[in-house]
């Protein structure tokens, strides 16, 4: 292999490589069985789905070939092709790795997620929820932890900010993965912005 196939490949990977990688890993499917290509465009498939946001994909340029960043290949192997947590919780468990490493290497504070106190009219859209289902929430947190989670002011009922971040890390995860993914988007564009390599780099294939 060329030293700059070696480069590119730390920043994105054909579909070959990555099944190739996966399967000297030890990665399996669900059901134990070696992985195949049409189990790996099933991933990348649910991957783009739930993530377009982070342009895990190339478009196909001058190979007429997909390509997949480095980043992407981790979701499919830390999130997809895991057995121990449910998709949600390891998407979000991702995530917040994610936003670690971006964090740690352009040496940013990590930022405040949840800061604002919501009014109940604004909530249902905030969580896309109806209200008394995120009114049902808000009660099982504050019997679970014993605690208030909610205040009236001038005649409106709003939620703590403690509120929105339990309802969102225990009752509407994919609302926290959401906003996980947001930022992580957010740190990436600095990334990207102070020279490094993302899907800036597609055009090399």
């Amino acid at each position: 292999m060329r030293d700059s196939e070696r480069e590119l490949d730390k920043i994105f990977l054909s579909y070959n490589k990555i099944l190739a990688r996966l399967n000297k890993q030890g990665c399996k499917t669900k059901n134990g069985k070696e992985i195949t290509h049409k189990d790996l465009r099933k991933a990348i498939l649910v991957m783009q789905e739930k993530h377009p946001k982070c342009r895990w994909r190339s478009n196909k340029v001058r190979s007429r070939k997909f390509y997949i960043l480095d980043e992407g290949y981790w979701w499919i192997v830390e999130v997809f092709f895991q057995n121990e947590l449910d998709l949600i919780d390891a998407d979000i468990k991702y995530f917040k790795k994610r936003i670690k490493l971006y964090e740690d290497f352009l040496k940013i504070k990590p930022k405040e997620l949840f800061v604002n106190n919501i009014p109940y009219s604004q909530v249902e859209n905030f969580f896309n929820r109806k209200l008394y289902t995120i009114k049902r929430a808000i009660r099982f947190l504050e019997n679970k932890y014993s605690i208030n989670l909610r205040y009236k002011k001038d005649n409106r009922m709003y939620v703590y900010s403690k509120g929105i971040e339990l309802l969102c890390k225990e009752c509407f995860k994919q609302k926290y993965l959401d906003i996980l993914e947001n930022y992580k988007m957010e740190l990436t564009e600095k990334y990207i912005a102070a020279g490094y390599p993302y899907d800036n780099f597609f055009h090399r294939n």
